[in-house]
Parts: structure tokens; sequence; C-alpha cells
């Protein structure tokens, strides 16, 4: 199936809550789901009654719209989660949190996971010292996350750097406004993970 290219304030409409998926404009007055606050489409304002199913495929749908990932990949971060030790739910979480894309979202180098994405696959970061243009690359504690030297001076990220302040952080990462370099410091935490997103359902999806 291929990447969604409709318009991603729908997604947020069907789900009936913010997904922030459009950086800035979900926090003003534009936002749709505060204008619409309904399900897209000619039947949107009938209420729906969901099945134990159908609850289960809404999740797993809202966390890969959040994390923008494709049915194939999120299932193989998915198996991956069962593979190790602890809850599988809490697992994907971190899995998710630790990639690449989302890494520079959540340090404030993108107002989107999906801009992050194209920032990354544009080549404008460095993970360790070495350029990477792969959004699932995975970080760990002790990565240093920056943006390219060739890049620094270019107009996005200097408007970046005047606004990257008023942005907040993780705990389990930081980042240096004025070099506009990120550390990974830890693992995330579940309480550290601040998505409106019940990890069990998702397990109980893939479990069935």
């Amino acid at each position: 199936m291929a990447r969604y290219t409709g318009p991603v304030c729908r997604i947020c409409r069907r789900h009936g809550l913010k997904l922030f998926l459009k950086g800035e404009r979900c926090f003003g007055p534009k936002c749709a789901v505060e204008r619409r606050p309904y399900p897209p489409g000619q039947h949107g304002q009938r209420r729906r009654k969901l099945s134990e199913y159908g609850a289960q495929l809404r999740e797993k749908q809202k966390a890969r719209a959040i994390y923008g990932i494709l049915e194939r990949q999120f299932r193989r971060h998915f198996e991956e989660a069962e593979r190790r030790p602890g809850m599988t739910g809490q697992n994907l979480l971190q899995i998710l949190e630790t990639r690449l894309d989302n890494v520079v979202y959540r340090l404030g180098l993108a107002d989107s996971r999906a801009q992050a994405r194209q920032i990354v696959r544009h080549g404008h970061i460095v993970l360790n010292g070495r350029r990477t243009d792969i959004p699932s690359a995975r970080v760990k504690p002790g990565d240093v996350i920056s943006v390219h030297p060739n890049s620094r001076d270019s107009e996005y990220f200097a408007t970046v750097r005047d606004t990257i302040g008023r942005k907040s952080v993780p705990r389990w990462l930081q980042i240096d406004p004025e070099t506009l370099t990120g550390r990974v410091l830890s693992m995330p935490s579940r309480d550290e993970i601040d998505v409106n997103i019940n990890e069990a359902l998702v397990v109980e999806y893939y479990s069935r």
C-alpha cells in the first residue's frame, strides 16, 4: 500500500483528536479538529459504535498515522518488540520513538514528523559524525544528532535556531540550540512518551 498523500487533517478528524501531523497549524484556530470535531464524510456526524476489533484496528491505524509508517514496516517493528524482553506494547513505543526521524522531531529541528522525515532524506542530518539519510535509522543512548555543516546556514535552520529555545524537549534527549546538536541521554520510558496511544489495543490487534 502506498503512503497516504491526502489531507492529513482528515486523519485527525477520523480519530477524533489532534495527532499533531501539521506542526504549528495544530495549535492555531485553523486546526480542523477544532473547527469540525466530527469524522469526515457525508455521514460523519452519525454516532457509530465500534466493535472490539474495530477499536483495535483504529488504535493501530492511529499509531501508524502519528509516526507516519507504512503497514509492513510497522509490523516489523511490532515483531521486534515481541522478541524483546518486557512488555510488548511499551517496547513497540520505544522502538518508534528512537527512530531517527522521530528524534529529529522531538529535538525541535522540525515542526512535524513528516517534515523531519524529509529533512533526514535530504541529507541534512548527521548521526555520530556520519551523514544519514535513512529516517528509520535507530538511535541509542550516547548517540549525537546534528545538522550537517553545509546546511546550518540555510534559511530554514536559521529560523530553527531562533525558535528552538521555545520548544520543549523530552527528558531523554538534550539539545544545544546554538550548534543545533542533540544527544540521546537514555532510552525513553513509557511516562516520557507523550502520545495518545493505547498500546495494549495494538498488541491485541496483532495477537488475534
